[in-house]
């Protein structure tokens, strides 16, 4: 059978057809995804923890004697000046009272030292007869040697006994002074509380202010006993602040004094800037919120935001820390939703004219949401985040942005 030239084409037009409906339905559709630029900027590791501010210096003052602080002269929040503002007023305590026995004690302590007193007079008396005798014996013998009838060796004689009258009487008033002394401190014994209660405010004991600042505390505003060492109240200055961290040990071996840190959640709406001064040497066992043993320390900032950009800022104030651990100025970076692990390396899938291609790179510092590309990316090539199973090298790709 003979085919006409019409018949073939239509032959021909259908095979066609059914070859490209065939190709059609046997070509995958391209997956969308989303699309990352890589760009080569500033990047930096952080440590982020909770802090307390608090006052450099604290100084707690107490009372140096045993009695009464009265009514405190000034109030908590109180400007002070260090050594011109009086901050407390302790009041000695007055005698207390005798019981029968200590009362006779008493007693008979002062009649020993009445009698003791006698007797030093009674010796300062004799002492003063000898030292006359002697100056009388040293005149004579003096003019007897001008005379030539004495000898030098008699005269010195009388100058020794002289001298050593006049030290016995120098000792017996000595000897009256103490037992003065001592008749004065057994007689303070018998002093009775009523006595004692009659006095005015010179005897009151003032005590100024150790250092300018502000009154953060008082133990007792109101009158109240107290006892030698005993707390009255604390003063520092609020514009000299710094920050306690606790963090983890772990954390806490990879900063080092002079570090970088970002004051933030402190109430204000500008960040503050901080520097990390002192690690503490030493940690300590603590229970997380989890219930699970950790060590931890405490590390200091200095805030170093001038005190009037940070104004109601003050002691025991909750803050933010973000410790800069470690940055650089030009770095490449990835984002780390774009990364996955293949055969024990880092990789990602390179998107390039609608296709994407598997790429090994290595990597080295990332924080939560950058990691630094040490070799395999460069600057303007573009990756996919967030990859799915059916991603695989050659993939045809969509962005996923144009398909809305």
């Amino acid at each position: 059978m003979t085919w006409k030239p019409r018949t073939i084409g239509l032959v021909g037009l259908g095979a066609a057809l059914m070859l490209g409906m065939g190709y059609v339905a046997l070509q995958e559709d391209p997956v969308p995804v989303d699309l990352h630029t890589i760009t080569r900027g500033p990047l930096a590791v952080t440590i982020n923890a909770d802090g307390v501010t608090r006052i450099k210096d604290i100084y707690d003052v107490a009372s140096p004697i045993t009695g009464t602080a009265l009514r405190s002269p000034v109030d908590v929040g109180d400007p002070v000046i260090g050594g011109q503002t009086v901050i407390a007023v302790v009041r000695p305590a007055a005698p207390g009272l005798l019981d029968s026995r200590s009362l006779l004690q008493a007693q008979a302590t002062v009649q020993e030292a009445e009698a003791a007193l006698h007797v030093a007079e009674a010796d300062l008396a004799r002492a003063q007869e000898d030292r006359t005798l002697a100056q009388a014996q040293y005149d004579r013998t003096q003019t007897l040697v001008e005379r030539g009838v004495a000898s030098l060796t008699r005269l010195e004689d009388a100058v020794q006994k002289l001298a050593v009258a006049q030290a016995t009487v120098e000792a017996a008033e000595a000897r009256i002074d103490m037992a003065n002394s001592t008749l004065a401190r057994a007689a303070t014994m018998l002093q009775s509380p009523q006595s004692a209660a009659d006095v005015d405010a010179s005897c009151c004991l003032e005590i100024y202010a150790p250092a300018d600042g502000v009154v953060l505390s008082i133990e007792s505003i109101s009158e109240h006993p107290v006892a030698t060492g005993a707390p009255l109240l604390r003063i520092g200055d609020p514009a000299q602040l710094e920050i306690v961290a606790d963090l983890l040990s772990s954390d806490a071996v990879r900063l080092q004094t002079g570090a970088f840190a970002t004051v933030e959640r402190w109430g204000g709406n500008n960040a503050l800037a901080a520097t990390l001064t002192r690690i503490s040497p030493a940690a300590e066992t603590k229970i997380s919120a989890l219930g699970i043993d950790e060590q931890r320390l405490d590390v200091i900032f200095d805030i170093t935001t001038p005190a009037a950009e940070r104004a109601g800022l003050g002691d025991g104030f909750a803050v933010f820390l973000r410790i800069t651990e470690w940055q650089t100025e030009g770095a490449v970076q990835v984002p780390l939703s774009a990364l996955f692990k293949r055969r024990g390396d880092w990789a990602v899938f390179r998107a390039e004219d609608g296709i994407v291609m598997e790429q090994i790179i290595s990597i080295g510092r990332q924080n939560a949401q950058f990691a630094e590309v040490l070799e395999g990316l460069e600057p303007e090539m573009q990756v996919v985040t967030h990859p799915n199973d059916q991603l695989m090298t050659g993939a045809d790709i969509v962005q996923r942005s144009s398909l809305e």
